[in-house]
């Protein structure tokens, strides 16, 4: 396939180092302070074994962001070495926070622990969505990006327990003749999204139509 949707959720819960995927034998893993996580190879949590990039033929539109409501955890988008997100006077910042695009949608906004491996209250408030990825951030072929999370608290750790956090990451992926498709769009300065790239096939090939009916009515003139 040239262009498909995908999905990545980030939590620190791991049983080994650098693990893949999620296991059931998972336990939570301490979160230090005003630390940046790159969620994708952050050594921290379920990981991938390379960093996020894009090939020559390749490009990336990430549609969507979100963290866990908890302990002000916020969402960082960083373009090779430029984050997305920055203070009006262009200063740093720790990206999206996590209360205005949760995840999951609905989460609670604190978490109580006691000394015991079970969270015994959580907050109040569940948590909605207020903040909306737009416009979406475009990803050029050949260059890498993160997704960054980052708590300014850490993680409690007690003797028996640790907060866990999350992260998600929604992004499509256009390789091949849609990666193509895709940088015209972004000369033209189109919007791009599945339905666009579709739309400008269909352009090319009644235009490849049209071309075809006019030789052919040409020749036979």
């Amino acid at each position: 396939m040239s262009m498909r949707s995908q999905v990545y959720e980030w939590s620190n819960l791991q049983t080994n180092a650098n693990q893949l995927r999620r296991l059931s034998s998972d336990q939570p893993t301490a979160v230090v302070a005003s630390r940046e996580y790159d969620i994708f190879t952050g050594g921290v949590g379920n990981n991938i074994t390379k960093p996020a990039e894009t090939t020559a033929t390749q490009f990336i539109v990430i549609e969507d962001i979100a963290a866990s409501p908890v302990l002000s955890g916020a969402m960082q988008i960083r373009i090779n070495t430029t984050d997305y997100f920055q203070n009006p006077d262009v200063t740093n910042m720790d990206g999206i926070p996590g209360l205005a695009s949760p995840y999951p949608r609905g989460a609670n906004s604190s978490i109580s622990l006691t000394t015991t491996t079970t969270e015994t209250s959580v907050g109040s408030q569940n948590i909605l969505k207020s903040f909306d990825l737009y416009p979406d951030v475009y990803v050029l072929p050949g260059q890498t990006f993160q997704i960054l999370y980052t708590t300014p608290t850490g993680t409690t750790n007690t003797a028996l327990s640790t907060q866990v956090v999350s992260a998600f990451v929604k992004y499509t992926l256009y390789d091949g003749p849609d990666a193509l498709i895709a940088n015209k769009l972004l000369e033209l300065g189109v919007t791009i999204n599945p339905n666009n790239v579709d739309w400008y096939k269909r352009s090319l090939i009644e235009q490849q139509q049209r071309s075809r009916v006019a030789a052919a009515a040409g020749g036979q003139a």
